[in-house]
């Protein structure tokens, strides 16, 4: 077993630059697989097996009104922060989460939150059609039509289509109903259909956005891969991957340290001068030029301003891979 650390990370994507721009990193702790932080010094009790159907006088329970996981409370009380520091200055409307949050739990976390949630359901979920038949005049009121058969979705809900090789990708969107969650469902199924070998696949996407267009749904969920390249950068260029803190406190701060220096390093590169640069080429000019401004402190005065720019302008691109000629 190697030892290692793992981390939430809290984003903000911008759709129009397809950048992620990370705004917290808080050290996740390890729980067991009922979602507890384990106790070592609880003794396990054995639980009495109950009888067949539903105990003597219980009800119906609120699927809104849950109790949250200690995981699910830690992220939403992360996301709480994030929207405080954001506060009013941008209006976010979405909360992208993998395949593993696909479930209520996670959607009411979203909700209480008042953001829309953007995530994956299994490839075989039991999805049903809303019921648009005929009520009847006495009992409660039908919910559920029919169960999705994914082999024979229908054209009625078909929005796109796309014949590639021996590919065949079709788009269908519509509002669905799962028996474990409370609220409709906005769900996009991305279909592909190999003609040789006669095989269907799917995903399910969907949303609590019943308006959301199955393009912008499909296009928010893929800029999640946006985050993975903050991690990256991080951990290659900024320290994330080998940093030698061990005290708590210490560690949060070099995670946010390097995530940070991540929005620093794209911060610098929407100037156009530096926009083709990568993270290796800006830290190796940056260096140079704080090596140079030492330098010139040990120096007498240099009056010449032409000769200063050219002595800064060579020092910049030594040790670069993509040098650059950039006026300093």
């Amino acid at each position: 077993m190697i030892k290692s650390l793992a981390f939430l990370n809290i984003s903000l994507i911008d759709v129009e630059n397809r950048k992620a721009y990370p705004i917290s990193m808080e050290q996740i702790v390890k729980e067991s697989k009922d979602g507890c932080v384990k106790d070592k010094t609880k003794k396990k009790v054995k639980k009495a097996k109950r009888g067949v159907g539903r105990p003597k006088g219980s009800g119906n329970k609120d699927k809104e009104e849950i109790e949250l996981t200690p995981y699910l409370k830690f992220v939403k009380t992360s996301v709480d922060k994030a929207l405080t520091m954001i506060n009013k200055d941008l209006d976010i409307a979405y909360f992208v989460f993998d395949g593993a949050f696909g479930n209520n739990n996670a959607i009411q976390m979203v909700k209480r939150s008042k953001l829309e949630i953007i995530s994956k359901l299994q490839r075989n979920s039991a999805l049903y059609f809303p019921f648009t038949g005929e009520q009847k005049s006495k009992g409660a009121r039908r919910q559920y039509g029919d169960k999705i058969d994914y082999n024979n979705i229908g054209k009625k809900y078909e929005v796109f289509t796309e014949v590639e090789g021996d590919i065949e990708t079709t788009i269908f969107q519509m509002e669905m109903l799962h028996k474990k969650i409370p609220n409709k469902l906005n769900v996009v199924i991305i279909q592909k259909y190999n003609t040789k070998t006669k095989r269907i696949s799917n995903v399910n996407l969907f949303s609590t956005d019943l308006d959301l267009s199955y393009e912008k749904m499909i296009d928010y969920y893929s800029l999640r891969f946006q985050i993975e390249f903050v991690f990256r950068d991080a951990k290659q260029e900024w320290g994330l991957e080998d940093f030698m803190n061990r005290k708590k406190k210490a560690v949060h701060n070099w995670a946010n340290l390097s995530v940070f220096m991540v929005n620093i390093a794209n911060g610098l590169r929407k100037d156009e001068e530096l926009r083709e640069l990568s993270i290796l080429d800006l830290k190796t000019r940056y260096h140079g030029m704080k090596y140079l401004d030492e330098l010139f402190k040990l120096l007498p005065k240099i009056n010449s301003d032409y000769l200063k720019k050219e002595v800064e302008r060579k020092v910049a691109n030594m040790g670069a891979i993509h040098p650059v000629d950039l006026v300093a």
